[in-house]
Order: structure tokens, then sequence, then C-alpha cells
């Protein structure tokens, strides 16, 4: 018995822990405990302090963004331009503020007409995709439907591919006012540095009229649409009747100087083609035409455009990031649809550079022949060269607009062979609809490889033989651009076909309006780098609805003075318009009584030297060149209001020229 109370005790002994053991079990167990304890608040502190911290950051920016408002508003109106003459020096007067303190005063009504894509457009019917848009800028202003809805934004800024009118169910029509293009976006402007200045000397709303138009359309199409050509008569003959009888200056850039040449014929031919002004309405109605950064003879740049639609920018672009562009990103082809949509803006034909080799250069001869990319101009008009090694021994090429290959480029034309491209066969099709959808699909499409491959097996390409490369790659683009653009010389401007409207907008198919005491000047910048020909390049690409030719951005001469940069030649202009396509017609071809300026009207070049800004507090400049930024150009504008407050361009100082204008217009032999 006592045995077995003994080892009952011990089994007793052995289940039960020491109270040592226990301690140590129990500290165990706190231990642990704290350190997930521990563990979790490490976890939420973490946790919190990235929320902590995202939240100060955010907290911070707002802080100072609302304080540097405030700032901005509290200061006086002033202060901007005091730090600004701190800096760079006392700011000269803006022209408005110089010509009133002369005594200035608004004399000549003033006709604004803007130019491509300057003018803002706004949708008044529209597919369900566009709903809550009524009335809303589509193109202008913040743009902020490009991002929302871009394949509905393409779709309602694209016209019909047939009609090159609305369509169906979609209805978008030009923003009407000074407000149409006084600003492209916000804080860039257009026409609102001059309408500011001019209103510095008693201009105001019922002095000036913005002659706002679809600057998509073509110009014959703008009329029997939207009747703009009847609006704009009507509103000049109102002018003059409520001013006096005194007669408007009009004011055209880019394109627009094509629409107003387009429009002085119209106005005299008779209905229902025409307007039945009278061979006289000019002269009764129009004082003078001051044409800015006019492309009276076509542009290079619209042939990239159209071709692939590229230009030098793009091209560069496309070089660096091939994805965001030639491929598939968020559903798009950016480029397709770029194509797709401006291939039915039918107003781009009238750019194509128009008089053939005659004016733009063959194979082997070009105006520009020997110009120097490294060259500039004193103001005196004194060229200057930094060092003369630095001058380009390369002979430039320029009237081979598009070559395929550097070589081909600058090889002399004998070394160049050529295989003809028009008879290739397009029978079977580079993709097919399956793989292709219908919002991207080009006429490149409708070609194979075999046909793609003979257009670059041509080599080259002038400006005589653009058209007929456009019109095997595009042919419905073509085929309507046909009817409403010519690109020619007249023979006999006699002739009754030249009556047509077709050759209205193209300077060398066309008469000036017998109107003697009339004057015309051509103002534009120079002294910047502008395309005038292109190296392409086959473009080979995984995706079915690529397109097939590209600017060749490896194309480059290292040479210092050089005037080819990636895939680009340049020359004189202000980089959109060349110079001789802005120059030529005011320089020789409508300079006195000339076949194409029978009436004698006075001609004047004033061109604008290019100066950059010198700081970032001088915006885009005062003294620019570029093809836009010029419409901020004092001196431009100076000009601009003394011929509205009734100067002659004698007045003015007759010819303002620093590039090589004259010389290069007395190498095209022309029949005056």
């Amino acid at each position: 018995m006592a045995s077995m109370l003994r080892r009952r005790k011990a089994a007793e002994k052995l289940e039960t822990p020491t109270e040592e053991e226990a301690r140590k079990e129990d500290g165990q167990e706190d231990a642990k405990g704290r350190k997930e304890k521990e563990r979790e608040r490490a976890k939420k502190k973490a946790e919190w302090s990235c929320i902590n911290s995202c939240c100060w950051f955010i907290g911070v920016i707002c802080c100072v963004w609302w304080f540097l408002l405030f700032l901005y508003n509290a200061m006086p109106a002033s202060f901007p331009q005091y730090v600004t003459e701190a800096i760079t020096g006392p700011m000269p007067d803006p022209p408005g503020v110089k010509l009133q303190k002369e005594g200035l005063v608004a004399r000549h009504p003033v006709v604004f007409v803007p130019g491509i894509v300057t003018g803002g457009l706004e949708l008044w019917e529209g597919h369900p995709c566009a709903d809550g848009l009524f009335r809303k800028r589509l193109w202008g202003g913040t743009f902020g439907e490009v991002y929302k809805r871009p394949l509905c934004w393409v779709e309602h800024m694209s016209l019909d591919n047939e009609t090159g009118l609305d369509k169906s169910g979609i209805r978008v029509r030009p923003v009407t006012g000074l407000v149409a293009a006084d600003y492209f976006a916000p804080g860039y402007f257009v026409w609102a540095v001059l309408i500011a200045n001019l209103a510095r000397i008693g201009y105001e709303e019922k002095t000036m009229y913005m002659a706002a138009y679809d600057w998509r359309l073509a110009f014959q199409n703008t009329e029997v649409r939207d009747q703009t050509l009847s609006r704009i008569k009507s509103n000049i003959e109102l002018m003059v009747a409520t001013n006096g009888g005194k007669k408007v200056v009009v004011i055209p850039h880019s394109m627009g100087v094509l629409y107003f040449l387009h429009f002085m014929k119209w106005v005299e031919a008779p209905a229902p083609m025409g307007g039945g002004g009278g061979s006289d309405w000019c002269a009764k109605h129009i004082k003078a035409i001051v044409n800015i950064g006019g492309p009276f003879l076509g542009v290079p740049k619209a042939i990239a455009g159209l071709f692939s639609a590229e230009a030098k920018d793009v091209a560069v672009a496309r070089a660096i990031a091939p994805g965001v562009l030639d491929s598939e990103l968020f559903g798009l082809q950016t480029l397709q649809h770029v194509m797709r949509m401006t291939r039915t803006w039918d107003s781009t034909m009238s750019m194509i550079p128009k008089g053939g080799d005659t004016i733009w250069g063959d194979l082997d001869w070009s105006p520009e022949d020997g110009y120097d990319c490294n060259q500039r101009k004193a103001k005196n008009g004194d060229v200057m060269n930094d060092t003369d090694s630095l001058i380009s021994k390369t002979k430039v090429h320029y009237g081979r607009i598009v070559s395929f290959g550097k070589d081909v480029a600058e090889a002399p034309s004998s070394n160049i062979e050529r295989k003809g491209f028009k008879d290739a066969v397009k029978d079977k099709l580079l993709s097919s609809n399956s793989s292709c959808s219908s919002d991207v699909w080009t006429e490149y499409h409708e070609m194979n490889w075999a046909s793609i491959e003979s257009v670059a097996d041509y080599k080259v390409y002038t400006a005589g033989t653009l058209l007929d490369l456009l019109q095997y790659v595009a042919p419905k683009m073509m085929q309507r651009g046909g009817t409403h653009f010519s690109f020619g010389i007249a023979d006999n401007l006699d002739d009754p076909k030249y009556n047509h409207y077709k050759y209205w907008s193209n300077p060398l198919e066309t008469k000036l309006p017998d109107a003697p005491e009339m004057e015309i000047y051509s103002m534009y910048g120079v002294g910047i780098p502008t395309e005038r020909s292109y190296v392409y390049k086959l473009s080979h690409s995984s995706d079915t609805c690529f397109i097939p030719f590209q600017i060749d951005t490896s194309a480059d001469d290292r040479e210092p003075g050089s005037c080819l940069k990636g895939g680009v030649f340049s020359v004189d202009g202000d980089e959109t318009v060349p110079v001789l396509s802005s120059g030529f017609m005011c320089a020789k071809a409508w300079r006195g009584k000339t076949r194409f300026n029978p009436s004698g009207i006075k001609t004047y070049v004033r061109e604008y030297d290019h100066a950059p800004p010198a700081n970032l507090l001088e915006g885009r400049g005062t003294q620019s060149g570029a093809h836009v930024d010029i419409m901020g150009n004092f001196q431009l504008i100076e000009d601009i209001i003394r011929v509205a407050a009734g100067a002659t361009g004698e007045e003015l100082g007759g010819d303002q020229v620093y590039s090589d204008i004259f010389r290069w217009s007395e190498k095209i032999k022309l029949k005056l």
C-alpha cells in the first residue's frame, strides 16, 4: 500500500511542472506575445508613416501653390515687369503704346484671316459618344476631349472621305468672333497680342473682324456648306460703309493667305460660282493686304504630312520611342489615326508645293543652291560666317524633295537608277480587314508590298513627280483635291479654264485684281532652319496596320554647317515656310506690271530676322521670326499698325530683306 502511494506521488511530481519551469514557460509566452505586439505596432507605424508622408507631401505642395497664387494676386500689376526689367534692363513700350504716344489713331478697319489649325472649332451635332459636348470646342482651348475620348474626337474631327464635307450625323463649325483665334490654347497667343496693340490706338470690335472659317474644308466648300465667303464679303462691305468709306486692311496668316487669294477671285466672279462683286470690288474695298508667313507656293512639310503623317519633330519622336507612335498603345495606333483624319482635310492639299520643277528645282538644280546652313546675317544684311572651316562642302540637292536613302539624296543624278512605280499592281492587300479595323484603315492598306517597294525603287521625287506619287498612294484624297486645287503654272492666264475655282488659290495660275492703288505686303520671319527636303526609308513593322514609309532620322551629316539633320534638309525660313515660298511672288512674280499682276499693284517684302528670347521671362520673345510666334514680334506689329493707320509701303521704308530671296528669285526662269 505504501509503495503504491509513493509511486502515485512520483507520477504526480513528474506531471506537475516546477515553479521555476512554470515561470520559464510564462516568460517565453510573454516574450513571444511582446514580439508579436511589437511587430504589429511596427507594421502599423510603417503603414501610417507612408500615408502620413504622402499626405504631408500633398499638403505642402497645395500650401505652397496657394501661397504663390495669393502672392500673385496680391502683387501690383507692374511687379512682373519690374522683375523682368531688373534682370534684363528696361523693356521697350509695346508697339500700340509707342504709336499712341506718336499720335496714331485707328483709321482703316482691319480684317484678320486665320490660318490652318489656329481657328477654334465647336460641336453642334454629334454621335452618342459626344454627349454633353454641344457647342464645346473640339479644336482650340484646352483640348480636354482629346484625352478623355480620343477615338470619338478623331471621328468628329474627320470629314467624309468621299465628299470632303460633314459625316452623317456630325456638325462641327468654326467659332465666331475675335475669340475664334486670339488664343490657340490657354496662354498660347495667336492674334491676341496684335489685337491688344491695335486697341491701344482706338480699334475695337466694330473696326476689327475675324474672318473665321472651317480650315479643314476645301476653300470653295466653305461657301457651299457655311456661306463663309459671302459672310466675309458682306462684313467687309459693312465695315467700309460704317467707317466713312475707308477701305479695309486685310491681314491673313499662314494658310489664310491662300484662302484670301481664293476669296479675291471668288468675289469678282459671277454667280453662282462666285460672289458677283465685279472686277472692281477689291479696288473699292481693300486698301492693303498684309500677308504674314504666307505659303504662296506651298510647303514641303505638307508632303511629309500627307505621305507619312510626319514632320521633323514627329520623325524624331518616332525614332526615340517607336512603340508610342507605331504600335498599338492603349488601343490607339496614333499615326494611323492622324493620317486617316488629316487626309480627309482637303485644305491641307492647298499647301502642296506649286510650280513644279520650275520653282522648286529638279534633280540637279534648285534656286537655293549654295546655301550654307551655318551662315547668319547681320542686321544690315551682310552675310557673316563664324569661320571659313564651318562652310559645308556637301552640295545639297534641294530639288529632290523626297529621296529614299542618304546616298540617293547626295549622288549625281547620272548614278541614280530609277524604276517606274505607276504600273505596279495593287492586287494583294498589305493587310486584311480581319487584322486591321476600319478605324485605322488607310489607303496604304489597299497596296501590296511589291507596290510599296516600287515607290522606294523610284528613288527620288521632285516637285513635278510628287503629284504622281501622291496620286498613286492616296488616290481618293487626290481625286477630291484635284477638283479643288491646282499646282501648275499657267501658260495663258486668259484661257477661260482659269475661271474655275480650282485655280483661284494658286498665284501662278491667277491674276491679281485690277486695283492699282492697293498694296500687297509679304511679311515673314527668317533665320530659322526650315524643312525643305527629306530622306525616307521603308518601314517594316509587325503591326499589320502600319504606315510603310518614314523619315530616316539616322540620315545625318556630321560635317559642321551641314543642312542635313535627322533625315531632313533645311533651308532659310520661319521654321514652317521656306523663304522661297513666302517671298518669291512679291519679290519677282508680282513686282511691277507682270502677267500675274497686270494693274501693277505695289508689292513689298518685309523680313524679320529671328532672335530667340533672351530668358524665360520674355516668354516666346518680342523679336521672334517663327511661323506663329512672329505674331508677337514688336517690329511686325508696329508695321501692321502703321499700315492700318494709313501709312504706305514707301513710308514704312520699302523692302526689308535679310535673306537671299532676290538672288534666288532671279534664278527662277518664269515667264512674266
